[in-house]
């Protein structure tokens, strides 16, 4: 079991949330890069993501926090208390207060219901409360949105939250790498997060590299 002593050795933590819409592989590549980045990671899965992670992927993650983070674990090779999972009312995680550890956080996939309700301060889940303190304590938060056509609706909320702070990354990769496999296409999107929040990778070179 991992003691407070544990996670000193690792870099500063990253909030990791998925939710309901498609594209649960950039969210799940994405722990995977903290971790080889060595960042201690926070991960939250809404009961959407978990069916969208069944249907698009090989993995049927368990639900329990404590066997969720161990299934994770050991899919990103992650050291023990390297990652630690927060079931979708737990209060009395780290993130559902500003007064908790500084973590910059991520949604992604961010689904257009997360996206409405972080805009409206709505605050009814961890996930959404979790973005809320981020906003509200003027931390990095990444939405990476995965819907198509865009609604008014939509681009409302986007801009709204624009202002608020937060960055919009949509999960819309390039091609000018010419990737030949699905993964190199995920990992365009993930290299693009990463360089957002700082974290040095080796995923894809930079542009002009």
């Amino acid at each position: 079991m991992a003691t407070d002593n544990d996670t000193t050795r690792f870099a500063a933590p990253v909030t990791v949330a998925l939710t309901g819409a498609s594209g649960a592989q950039y969210g799940l590549r994405l722990i995977e890069a903290l971790v080889a980045a060595n960042h201690e990671v926070w991960v939250m899965i809404s009961k959407a993501a978990h069916l969208v992670i069944a249907t698009e992927t090989d993995s049927d993650l368990p639900a329990r926090p404590e066997r969720l983070a161990e299934a994770l674990t050991e899919r990103a090779g992650a050291a023990a208390g390297q990652i630690r999972c927060f079931g979708r009312e737990d209060w009395m995680a780290p993130v559902a207060s500003g007064s908790g550890a500084s973590s910059a956080m991520v949604v992604c996939p961010c689904s257009t219901g997360t996206l409405s309700a972080v805009a409206c301060g709505a605050s009814n889940n961890l996930i959404e409360r979790a973005a809320d303190v981020a906003l509200k304590e003027r931390r990095q938060l990444i939405l990476v949105p995965r819907e198509t056509p865009l609604s008014a609706i939509h681009l409302e909320h986007m801009l709204s939250l624009t202002r608020m702070g937060a960055v919009m990354m949509p999960a819309a990769p390039g091609f000018y790498h010419r990737p030949a496999a699905v993964e190199e296409l995920v990992d365009f999107i993930v290299a693009r997060i990463l360089n957002q929040l700082g974290i040095e990778h080796r995923l894809m070179p930079r542009w002009g590299e």
